[in-house]
């Protein structure tokens, strides 16, 4: 069954919305990632645990950082569905997906 418009338009939405959030989260992380240095973490006066606590937290960020940017391009491929009319199907079997799926 396809889609209704208001079912639609809900999920632009919330797509939309996800996008915006997802965007700032990155700026705001992206920003940190890039000022912290182990100086900063540790304040100048840590030990080599120090530096590889520091080194693990940093590469958390990182890591952080590359899950929200990859969740914002697969947001933005779905966008680019909406546009192009095939939103709702599935990528593979081209078989169309339940609303409560999309949802999810």
């Amino acid at each position: 069954m396809a889609l209704s418009r208001q079912q639609l338009s809900e999920l632009k939405n919330i797509l939309e919305t996800r996008c915006m959030v997802l965007d700032a989260e990155i700026r705001a992380d992206a920003s940190r990632v890039r000022d912290e240095s182990v100086a900063t973490l540790t304040r100048g006066q840590g030990d080599s645990g120090d530096g590889a606590m520091a080194d693990q937290i940093a590469d958390l960020g990182n890591a952080e950082l590359l899950r929200d940017v990859n969740e914002l391009r697969e947001l933005q491929a779905a966008q680019a569905r909406f546009d192009d009319g095939s939103f709702g199907r599935c990528l593979d079997c081209n078989e169309e997906i339940e609303y409560s799926r999309l949802r999810a």
